[in-house]
């Protein structure tokens, strides 16, 4: 391999970039968490629970989305599996706004529509998990 060749196709740097430049969004969340927990931002007990929930999984989803996506362009996995197994990177985008949004008003004690947004991340997450294994068992 020359030295202007990369391990990784182009798509896959441009997408890993793009989910580095969310890290400080999810550092600005745990700045938030953070007052929330020491009272600084009143927030009420199903509140205090959704914004841990999703902080966590904006965290841990974006770290798998990431692993996935390298992984699977390493393997050579290409078309639909490949395709689908983003789904990873797109469910730490909806779940995470879920768990925000829906219990984002004032003395908030259930969720309002916008849980859907968890619902469709869910749903986003196995296909994209299931997409990845399988393209990955196959490769």
């Amino acid at each position: 391999m020359s030295g202007t060749e990369s391990l990784i196709s182009t798509d896959v740097a441009k997408t890993l970039g793009v989910v580095l430049l969310t890290v400080p969004a999810i550092a600005g969340g745990g700045i938030f968490m953070l007052r929330v927990v020491q009272g600084a931002a009143p927030a009420t007990s199903l509140q205090k629970t959704f914004f841990r929930a999703g902080h966590a999984h904006a965290g841990v989803l974006v770290i798998l989305g990431s692993l996935l996506a390298l992984t699977i362009d390493l393997a050579g996995v290409t078309g639909w599996a490949a395709t689908l197994s983003r789904g990873v990177l797109l469910a730490a985008i909806l779940m995470p706004a879920g768990f925000f949004l829906s219990v984002s008003y004032r003395d908030a004690d259930k969720p309002n529509g916008l849980i859907l947004l968890l619902w469709l991340g869910v749903v986003s997450l196995v296909v994209g998990v299931v997409a990845g294994g399988v393209g990955l068992v196959r490769a």
